[in-house]
């Protein structure tokens, strides 16, 4: 494990984006680094393709959400 140097204005934005997605600062990081790789190495798949894959391998059940009659 080592550090990461990053500046400030990232570090601004990692933070205000640890705390709406309720996860630590280093938890928020790695998430986006994460599914910075994941993107990079998979450029014609998107985001909430890349993300279903990654639940389902997680063995997470997602299901559509289905409209309600108006």
């Amino acid at each position: 494990m080592g550090i990461v140097n990053i500046d400030d204005d990232l570090h601004d934005q990692l933070r205000r984006a640890s705390k709406v997605s309720c996860r630590s600062i280093n938890a928020q990081a790695a998430y986006w680094i994460k599914i910075g790789m994941l993107c990079e190495a998979n450029p014609s798949v998107g985001f909430t393709e890349i993300m279903k894959r990654e639940m389902h391998a997680a063995g997470v059940e997602t299901h559509p959400l289905t409209q309600s009659a108006a």
